[in-house]
């Protein structure tokens, strides 16, 4: 190269970096911080004698600092150091991801600001707190305790808990760049027209100074680059070309990086949508019908399980977890009182798993809100709820904003309506029991039948079963009238039960406080573990197939997929479904009858007496199967009926059957039992890709006492 000539390319250089510096780096702070406690945030400490995971909880800290459990008034000081070997940016920035609860930060004995949040992220620009580039920098960071929380925030109240452990349950961050500064982007899918809007929130401290923005929108999986330019505004609109839909079945996924030259910001997004159909009360995902199966997470309950440790912030038990709910043929989670660390959303996104995001308020009937939270108005919970979406709204996973657990209050739709239009993807909103906000909302259902044995009233002769559903077995969605009154179902919207059965075990096989009286009554004394989980999974799964085949709820959620299991005093309410949580290994009757009951193509056996009485003649019924496809193509296949008694001959019935697309087929067979007194089984099984999935329905034929003589 001549000399004039490497002389130009030097001075290119040279200009090349001056106009784009650096751009964003990020640094992580997560590791073993020093940890200690005071009795309020007025004491400072004077020592650190442990340590402490971050992210984490303060019960992991080693030697232990509250062997109480009770975490309700100090405060903990988490501390660490840090260096940045570099000259200093324009901007250097610190992120806490989540703290419970109440935060307050300090950098070289310097006060930098407070966070009172317990569910979103906060953010402090903290360089004019820093020493000079290649010194140590020191970091306190002192976290309240769930009594000493102001009243006009939200702190999770959830009536099943009995620990609210502190911590910085999230990641810590600290965020380098140049200005102009992205501080948010949010990507709003346009599935019609294959296009993604970009709209970006900039701090410009030059108002005058003009921001050039430029994008590279690449597919995540194969880094493949399907779309990159310039963007001449803050919010503007990108076609990509090949625009691959997300779905659970195919969770496909993009990532947007936006630079304005000195600052880079990259989120990950999917192309979907999901809606609501008021008329047929479907969920609908990309403008087409999809039913919802699935499961609860309970993260703050898991907190306080006793084998709980590092779990909740283990990538690889975390992806490993999700991976077995989609065995169990699931395709939703609703993650319920309680928002786990970002990377589970991350997760969610990457296996295909649609969340209905729920904010931790849980405080029942009418007067309860103003007893829990007499301080929070509207306002103050729509600040909370404006945190809250930026941090979410990303996710092609999250496809519900879920305001509330089985609440009534009118301060919390007012709160969404305040909020609403900040989400120009348009999600629904899930209101509890109070009042959906808009006819295209869900609202949850949680039709707990055996919650009725709690309060001591036996089952009929007939059994459980066919109690419940005598009464309120009514075609179409005019079942909702006649579901159990807390469900507040005088709403015509569409319907989600994310919770039912009422009949838990913990993961000993053991009965939980609200299920002691249930077994007993319903079922028997003196029943053993064994007996008691055979019930369990056999009814959760009979449950499961009526609440799915009569077609009017557009979402059947399992309650509940991860809680805490808690066999010895203090005892728990309810409990997961795992005998070793480490391992994430079901109980296996778990498996083998409740996951056919969530199987895409599904069926219910109609019948539910517990035991029928034979006449001389013997028995004639007409059994109807009720089959169902969640598939946007017809299934067609053999349906099987077949009778087991425990003695003599077994009897079989086949016929061919076509379910349209997301539609249901009544299919009745004949029977006839003629064997006598005994126990009898039986079974309607269809063949689904290789798998046998069956309905099973357990009786017994007593013979009838001969009419007395006149």
């Amino acid at each position: 190269m001549k000399r004039a000539t490497l002389g130009l390319f030097i001075l290119f250089l040279l200009s090349s970096c001056q106009q784009h510096p650096d751009q964003r780096k990020l640094i992580s702070l997560n590791g073993e911080w020093e940890i200690t406690k005071t009795d309020t945030f007025a004491i400072m400490p004077q020592k650190f004698e442990s340590k402490v995971p971050v992210p984490g909880l303060v019960d992991l800290a080693k030697p232990a600092l509250d062997t109480s459990r009770l975490y309700k008034n100090d405060t903990y000081w988490y501390k660490t150091s840090f260096t940045i070997g570099q000259d200093y940016p324009d901007l250097i920035k610190l992120k806490i991801g989540k703290v419970r609860y109440h935060a307050r930060i300090y950098l070289n004995n310097k006060y930098v600001g407070e966070h009172l949040y317990c569910f979103t992220s906060a953010l402090f620009d903290i360089r004019e707190f820093l020493n000079p580039a290649g010194e140590k920098n020191e970091l306190l960071i002192g976290v309240g305790a769930v009594n000493n929380m102001p009243d006009t925030v939200i702190w999770g109240s959830d009536f099943e808990k009995l620990t609210y452990i502190p911590g910085i349950y999230d990641d810590v961050t600290l965020i380098l760049s140049g200005s102009p500064f992205i501080s948010n982007i949010q990507t709003v899918p346009l599935i019609e027209e294959k296009k993604v809007r970009i709209v970006a929130d900039i701090d410009n401290p030059v108002s005058d100074k003009k921001i050039s923005l430029s994008y590279m929108i690449k597919e995540l999986k194969t880094g493949k680059t399907v779309a990159k330019g310039k963007g001449k505004s803050k919010d503007f609109e990108v076609s990509i070309p090949g625009c691959q839909l997300w779905t659970p079945e195919s969770p496909v996924l993009y990532e947007l990086t936006l630079s304005t030259g000195a600052d880079e910001k990259r989120v990950r997004f999917g192309m979907r949508s999901f809606s609501f159909d008021p008329k047929t009360g479907r969920a609908l995902l990309n403008n087409k019908p999809y039913f919802m199966r699935g499961t609860n997470v309970c993260i703050f309950r898991f907190f306080e399980d006793p084998d709980r440790g590092l779990l909740p912030w283990n990538k690889v038990w975390v992806t490993k977890l999700h991976e077995q709910f989609k065995s169990m043929n699931w395709n939703s989670i609703r993650y319920c009182i309680g928002l786990p660390p970002e990377c589970w959303y991350d997760i969610a996104d990457s296996l295909g798993i649609l969340l209905q995001n729920e904010y931790p308020v849980w405080t029942g009937g009418r007067e309860g809100f103003s007893r829990i939270y007499p301080g929070v108005t509207s306002e103050h919970l729509a600040n909370e709820y404006r945190a809250w979406l930026p941090e979410h709204w990303n996710h092609p996973s999250v496809v519900i904003w879920d305001a509330q657990n089985e609440s009534v209050t009118e301060i919390i739709g007012e709160a969404i309506n305040k909020v609403r239009g900040m989400d120009l993807s348009d999600r629904p909103w899930e209101n509890g029991w109070s009042a959906p906000q808009s006819e295209t909302d869900p609202m949850e259902s949680h039709p707990y039948l055996f919650g009725r044995y709690r309060r001591g009233q036996p089952p009929s002769p007939r059994g459980p079963m066919a109690d419940f559903f005598v009464h309120i077995q009514v075609p179409g969605n005019s079942a909702q009238t006649n579901f159990p009154r807390e469900d507040r179902s005088r709403y015509p919207n569409p319907i989600i039960i994310n919770e039912y059965a009422w009949i838990w075990l913990n993961r000993d096989g053991s009965p939980t406080t609200l299920t002691d009286r249930v077994y007993e009554l319903a079922f028997g004394p003196n029943l053993t573990r064994d007996e008691r989980v055979y019930l369990y999974t056999r009814h959760l799964g009979m449950l499961t197939e009526y609440w799915r085949a009569n077609r009017f709820c557009a979402g059947v959620l399992h309650f509940c997929g991860l809680g805490y299991s808690r066999p010895v005093e203090p005892r728990g309410q309810t409990s997961d479904n795992f005998i070793d949580i480490n391992n994430l290994v079901y109980e296996p009757l778990f498996v083998k009858y409740v996951k056919p009951a969530f199987n895409p193509v599904g069926l219910m056996i109609d019948f539910w007496d517990r035991s029928l009485q034979s006449g001389r003649s013997g028995i004639t019924l007409g059994i109807e199967v009720y089959t169902i496809n969640d598939l946007d193509i017809p299934w067609s296949g053999p349906i099987t009926l077949t009778l087991r008694p425990d003695s003599g001959a077994v009897s079989t019935q086949i016929k061919e059957i076509e379910i349209p697309a997301y539609e249901r087929l009544i299919t009745t067979f004949p029977l006839d039992i003629h064997s006598g007194p005994g126990i009898y089984w039986l079974e309607a099984e269809i063949n689904y890709q290789g798998e046998s999935i069956k309905s099973i329905r357990e009786f017994t034929v007593e013979q009838a006492p001969p009419p007395e003589r006149r």
